[in-house]
């Protein structure tokens, strides 16, 4: 069971997470809070995973209230700012949901934060943590140092996880979701059930396909909103 902590100065909002959260059975709301310091005093009397935060709220704002945590849980930002976003994945965010979220994309924030809780980085056989701009991959037993600004993107293929960098193409046994959760945001979006890419490699947007370099990606219609909503278009 996964413990959970909401903290938003509207009712409403706290509300809507809750009753997500309980749409998901592995999900479990701790405690639910209108302001940071009530959110510092719960994460002082229990353990908590994940962490729903909003920015724009009274004495002590979410980014403000974020830099005071010295072990924070996993932390999925849920605010109807999207300027604040750099600022929140400079902080090791999770995830960054913009108002008003759909409930499928809370599940992709909530499978972000999962895969980090349940695989992290740091320990994984596959994966080691380089430094905030690299990380190592195996594949068919060679270790890759990878820039991540040389990373196109990544595709989902069954049981492995096709990246695309500048230089070569690897497969490793990884799930996609493992991917999804290394690869930090903004940086890298997702556009579609199969694919990530890197936001400063697009080359351009033609419908509902994104060209980098040579290659062609769709945008799923799950996807297309948030994905032009993240790029600061309207679609």
């Amino acid at each position: 069971m996964i413990q959970c902590l909401i903290v938003d100065d509207e009712p409403i909002a706290r509300q809507i997470l809750e009753t997500y959260c309980r749409h998901l059975p592995h999900l479990h709301v701790a405690a639910s809070c209108s302001n940071a310091l009530e959110a510092k005093t719960e994460l002082q009397k229990q353990p908590i995973d994940i962490l729903f935060l909003d920015i724009n709220m009274p004495v002590l704002d979410g980014l403000a209230f974020l830099k005071t945590l010295r072990n924070p849980p996993q932390v999925i930002f849920t605010t109807a700012y999207k300027e604040f976003a750099i600022d929140a994945f400079d902080l090791a965010a999770c995830d960054y949901l913009l108002k008003p979220f759909s409930f499928e994309r809370f599940i992709v924030a909530v499978d972000r934060a999962t895969a980090l809780l349940s695989k992290p980085v740091a320990v994984t056989a596959d994966v080691r943590a380089a430094t905030p701009e690299t990380v190592f991959i195996r594949y068919e037993g060679k270790i890759y140092h990878i820039r991540l600004d040389e990373i196109l993107y990544a595709e989902a293929a069954g049981n492995n996880t096709r990246i695309v960098t500048v230089k070569d193409t690897l497969a490793p046994v990884m799930t996609f979701s493992a991917v999804e959760a290394l690869l930090p945001r903004p940086a890298f979006l997702r556009v579609h059930r199969s694919f990530l890419v890197s936001r400063a490699h697009i080359g351009h947007i033609e419908g509902n396909r994104i060209f980098i370099r040579s290659h062609e990606i769709p945008i799923g219609n799950h996807y297309r909103d948030e994905f032009f909503r993240e790029v600061g278009l309207n679609g």
